[in-house]
């Protein structure tokens, strides 16, 4: 599918081969075209910041290694995604390298901090396709309601105030209390 999309204020003919070469920063490739994130506030910039912190200093303290990435772009099932914050494996950086435009698969590990404006259908969805495309395990962070719900193909789980949340597949031993991730 083919679409015309106003980025940057210069209108562009976008296929998911375009998106694939050079994805527009803030985008994602959905459904034949350029959707535009947006909703993000200064709480949902913190907690990014902060899962990122936390889960690169855990990999680098427990000597898993990989990478953690913020809004780079891999491919799910037909579509772009941009998750917020991602794992990759050792052996997929030696496999993709640490230069890579996009992911042609999900990252195992991706978290998603839901904004005021997301749409439970399209946060759904995407869960769908991340597990989909080779993504193990995903958390759902909201921050309004201060609640943490990790997603793997077998189970679901919902973390709390008060509670610790930990890794189910990916970064095995990681765990962090939720207040301190999303005070």
């Amino acid at each position: 599918m083919v679409t015309t999309t106003e980025v940057s204020n210069v209108s562009k003919v976008f296929t998911l081969e375009d998106y694939m070469l050079n994805p527009p920063d803030n985008t994602e490739w959905v459904d034949g075209e350029l959707v535009e994130k947006n909703g993000m506030t200064a709480k949902h910039s913190r907690t990014q910041a902060r899962l990122s912190y936390f889960w690169r200093h855990y990999m680098i303290s427990s000597n898993q290694g990989g990478e953690i990435y913020t809004e780079v772009s891999c491919r799910t099932v037909g579509r772009g995604r941009c998750p917020d914050v991602a794992y990759l494996t050792p052996d997929l950086l030696r496999q993709f390298g640490d230069d890579f435009t996009i992911l042609p698969q999900s990252f195992p590990l991706i978290a998603e901090i839901i904004s005021p404006t997301d749409r439970a259908e399209e946060v759904f969805t995407k869960v769908r396709e991340y597990l989909e495309s080779g993504c193990q395990e995903i958390w759902l962070i909201f921050p309004e309601s201060q609640w943490v719900l990790v997603i793997t193909q077998q189970q679901q789980k919902l973390f709390n105030l008060g509670d610790v949340v930990s890794t189910q597949i990916m970064l095995p031993g990681f765990s962090v209390a939720v207040d301190e991730l999303l005070a």
